[in-house]
């Protein structure tokens, strides 16, 4: 496909791939609205929609991790000016993760074995979409056993970096089932812990290769314009367990997509 072709620097103009440019800017919205309703930046969204219109591993990963920054921003202030954010769980989880993010995003992988793990992460990211997990504020609260913690943290972080996924989509359910925050808490931890990751990775990333794709300004503005319609959405409760659904579909079948061809 056209969209294999990009490079660093402005696209080609040719009337094909200024057509695929445009679908993904389309898709890469509508995923960052969707994430955003339900807490997330929607790193997953977008590798699942590039997966689908078969771009390059090359530029999956810094597009990615390019999103996240500017959803998880979005949100991370949001939920910090609401209240919903804890320095006691971030800080643990956080101190490994960003330097350990740096690294993976400076290590570029085979495209077999890349395509193999995003499919992996896509599938449990699918997974979490489709269940509902969620802890009551009113529920006790346990403290966060910092080892444990750190050393959570430092394997997410890796694993952000490597594939282009800000890690909240694995740590809040870790968090929620320990029973060391409550689900709005966690959102604000999980917005914050996505953004510091996603510049580690993409600085780690750049770093190494130096390499950002050339229609990064229009997806970036689609990012933006969905993070913003969703997290309104996810205020007014508009966010349903349907959507969710809709959206793990499509991850699955982008996942299959990824690790079958």
């Amino acid at each position: 496909m056209a969209v294999l072709r990009l490079r660093a620097g402005v696209p080609s103009l040719h009337p094909a791939l200024v057509t695929t440019i445009i679908l993904l800017a389309v898709a890469i919205f509508v995923m960052a609205a969707l994430y955003s309703s339900v807490g997330h930046a929607g790193a997953s969204g977008y590798l699942a929609a590039m997966a689908l219109f078969a771009v390059a591993p090359a530029v999956m990963k810094p597009t990615a991790l390019t999103l996240n920054i500017l959803v998880a921003l979005i949100a991370t202030l949001r939920y910090y000016q609401a209240g919903y954010f804890s320095w006691r769980v971030f800080l643990p989880f956080a101190l490994s993760s960003v330097p350990l993010a740096f690294v993976g995003g400076a290590l570029t992988l085979p495209n077999p074995v890349y395509e193999k793990i995003v499919g992996l992460v896509l599938v449990f990211a699918a997974y979490r979409l489709w269940i509902s997990l969620r802890r009551k504020a009113t529920a006790e609260v346990k403290p966060v056993p910092v080892p444990l913690a750190v050393a959570l943290g430092a394997g997410i972080g890796l694993l952000s970096g490597m594939t282009g996924v800000g890690g909240g989509i694995f740590l809040s359910p870790l968090v929620l089932l320990a029973g060391w925050a409550e689900t709005r808490q966690m959102s604000g931890v999980a917005a914050a812990f996505i953004l510091v990751n996603s510049i580690a990775g993409l600085a780690g990333h750049l770093a190494s290769v130096q390499y950002l794709p050339g229609a990064i300004y229009a997806w970036g503005v689609a990012a933006v314009a969905g993070g913003l319609v969703g997290s309104e959405l996810g205020r007014r409760r508009l966010a349903t367990l349907t959507l969710r659904r809709v959206l793990s579909v499509v991850l699955v079948i982008a996942a299959v997509k990824l690790m079958l061809t």
